[in-house]
């Protein structure tokens, strides 16, 4: 199977098709690239951003981990974060909460007080599909690594509640789940897992958001994933326009937008992956990381042969890519 290889190598083809189009409008997009929006890769390399950064990060943390506790991921995904932080590479528009988290991080300063605890963007779970893909994770450690590798930057409870269904998207997806049948199984996630706050992961990061319990705190995580879930229904309850895929969903800015949006993309064009990221990076809002998403998405059901042979020898990262598939696959 190919499917840990396709979900990294999706991520980083979707992160590169919206790369150029993140800060342009829909008409913009379609003046430059037709109504179906980008559908080949440019540059040679063609050059991702910290979406893709941050994902290998994520990945080397997790597979040089020991074991996967909290004692060793906290150590290697700070170096891992701090490396990026500090790399020349680190030049593609990043995300201030992670930039202003990492320069906390650098100085010593305890990841439960170096994290933003009031962010929830999209930077908490653009990153996290290798936590989805490692096969000897049961349910409570992958909601543990991915709730915790959010956490080091963004403490607000909605981006930990989003990254572990992002994760657990990919679980399904690659346990073969048909991606319409992700949205029911979500909600399902949602409802059980509402009031569970993993402290042997997360310690004391909710005294911070001044709530009463670990409970309460997570809570709002779970229930605002599952108010993004309903627009997910009912964009999905409507024909198919062609138009922006932001519009009910949300631009993707935020943890639980760009997973819903990005979901949306993937049940749409299940049948056409290309289509998929096209359709991402078409978008009003945070194009290279609903792209990046609905890619790992459909990578990680359908494995390498939905995308095109030729890009993956284009793909900037492509060694590091196929180091980490190799190491799932």
């Amino acid at each position: 199977m190919s499917t840990a290889s396709g979900c990294l190598f999706g991520l980083a083809y979707g992160d590169a098709l919206g790369k150029p189009t993140e800060f342009m409008t829909v008409a913009q997009i379609r003046a430059r690239y037709g109504p179906d929006g980008p559908r080949e890769l440019e540059g040679d390399p063609a050059l991702v951003t910290d979406d893709t950064q941050m994902t290998l990060a994520v990945g080397k943390a997790v597979l040089d981990a020991p074991a996967p506790t909290a004692d060793f991921l906290v150590r290697l995904l700070r170096d891992r974060f701090l490396e990026w932080a500090a790399s020349p590479d680190n030049n593609r528009a990043p995300g201030m909460t992670c930039l202003r988290a990492c320069g906390d991080l650098s100085l010593g300063v305890p990841w439960t007080r170096a994290t933003v605890v009031g962010s929830k963007g999209c930077g908490a779970n653009m990153r996290v599909a290798p936590v989805g893909l490692v096969p000897t994770y049961d349910l409570d450690t992958l909601a543990g690594v991915a709730q915790l590798q959010a956490a080091m930057t963004h403490g607000h409870p909605t981006g930990l509640a989003a990254s572990e269904l992002t994760a657990y998207t990919i679980r399904l997806l690659r346990d073969g789940a048909e991606p319409a049948a992700v949205p029911a199984l979500l909600r399902a996630r949602c409802h059980d897992q509402r009031t569970v706050y993993r402290g042997d992961w997360l310690v004391d990061l909710w005294e911070q958001a001044g709530v009463t319990t670990p409970g309460e705190f997570i809570a709002r995580g779970w229930d605002e994933c599952l108010a993004a879930l309903d627009r997910l229904d009912l964009a999905l309850s409507y024909p198919d326009d062609g138009q922006d895929a932001c519009q009910v969903t949300g631009e993707g800015w935020i943890a639980e937008e760009a997973l819903a949006t990005a979901l949306l993309c993937a049940i749409r064009h299940a049948d056409d992956p290309v289509g998929a990221l096209a359709r991402g990076a078409a978008t009003s809002g945070d194009s290279d990381s609903i792209a990046c998403l609905a890619g790992a998405f459909l990578g990680a059901w359908l494995g390498m042969p939905a995308w095109p042979a030729g890009w993956r020898e284009r793909i900037e990262y492509a060694d590091q890519l196929t180091a980490l598939g190799e190491a799932w696959d």
